[in-house]
């Protein structure tokens, strides 16, 4: 026997991704509502952000030649339902979950560890399994963090990718007070919040983004804005920071590892400018640098979040939202980068 807030439908919309293409394999479809198991909740989608890696599994950004499927850790589960991020409420319940949790609002860890925070296997929701992009959505209870704060679900459905992803790079890096800390592509998701949980931190920060946004940058907590286009090693000097969080990479790599201190440390969880990059090994290790992968959240990440929005230490940071069934137009804005923070998706019921 379940436990339910409300009578739930058979059906719900949802964007269906048809598999690896352009914006004509987002398919606004009616499908079946999911049915929970035992561990797990139903929750009734409030709003879902939008992220690189939903458009990068659509267009198969993350296959290589020796890994040609696309998908993270299995192949893309096509035609499946995407989305990251997701700010619920909790409607149903199994029999062997605690039923507090029901008509709970609630952020969803989409990064999960199946087989324990000892290993870096992970499975993530909207990737490796349907996702937020619907009316409802099915997940691990052990996933789901009630959350109590006077923030929109549009704002709640900013956080969870890129905050955590933020958290993640910073909490790995063991970032601290007073640290000169660097933040590239600053004005997106991961990097405004990387602004963001650095200040928090007590760190100095420098970030790096188009001239355009500056004084939103700086907003979030910059000490200086370097433009995108400029020589950040010119105006910094080399050896003049602590760390380095990139979501970048391309061309400009080698830079960032010039900046780097002797031990500096170099975080990385994405390559926007581009994947392939030249390394001198030189400068790794004469100055003993630590190179640094994040893409499995640690165990505290999620928690330390929901801290931070419950204590008012963050704020979102919300350029606009859209209905849920005019995801292309979502996309096709992101990729615009016009934009400061987070585009949310809003299911026909919340829109």
């Amino acid at each position: 026997m379940q436990r339910t807030a409300t009578i739930k439908p058979a059906t719900m919309k949802a964007v269906v991704t048809t598999g690896n293409g352009g914006y004509d394999r987002l398919v606004w479809r009616e499908v079946p509502v999911p049915e929970i198991g035992p561990g797990e909740v139903l929750l009734r989608v409030l709003a879902a952000g939008v992220n690189n890696t939903d458009i990068n599994t659509r267009l198969g950004w993350y296959s290589s030649p020796e890994k040609p499927d696309g998908g993270w850790n299995i192949a893309t589960p096509f035609p499946f339902i995407q989305g990251t991020d997701c700010c619920g409420r909790v409607v149903e319940a199994a029999q062997d979950v605690d039923p507090a949790l029901v008509g709970r609002r609630v952020l969803v860890r989409a990064c999960m560890r199946p087989q324990g925070f000892g290993s870096m296997e992970t499975l993530w929701m909207g990737s490796d399994f349907d996702g937020a992009f619907a009316e409802y959505v099915k997940v691990p209870a052990a996933e789901v963090f009630a959350v109590h704060c006077n923030w929109t679900d549009a704002e709640l459905a900013s956080i969870p990718c890129a905050y955590a992803t933020a958290e993640n790079m910073l909490h790995r890096s063991r970032a601290a007070a007073g640290e000169h800390v660097l933040v590239t592509g600053a004005s997106g998701g991961v990097g405004s919040a990387l602004v963001q949980l650095a200040k928090r931190r007590g760190a100095r920060v420098t970030a790096i983004a188009a001239a355009s946004k500056t004084a939103q940058v700086r907003a979030l907590g910059a000490e200086r804005v370097i433009d995108r286009d400029d020589d950040a090693v010119a105006l910094l000097g080399e050896g003049s920071v602590d760390l380095v969080v990139d979501t970048v990479a391309g061309p400009r790599f080698g830079a960032m590892l010039k900046l780097l201190r002797r031990g500096g440390r170099y975080a990385s969880s994405g390559a926007i400018g581009g994947p392939l990059v030249e390394l001198d090994m030189r400068s790794a290790y004469l100055k003993d640098l630590t190179l640094l992968g994040c893409t499995a959240w640690d165990e505290p990440v999620f928690p330390n979040l929901i801290g931070y929005i419950e204590r008012g230490e963050i704020r979102p940071l919300v350029a606009d939202a859209f209905p849920l069934e005019r995801i292309a137009d979502a996309q096709r804005a992101f990729l615009e980068k016009r934009h400061v923070g987070k585009f949310v998706l809003m299911p026909p019921t919340n829109s």
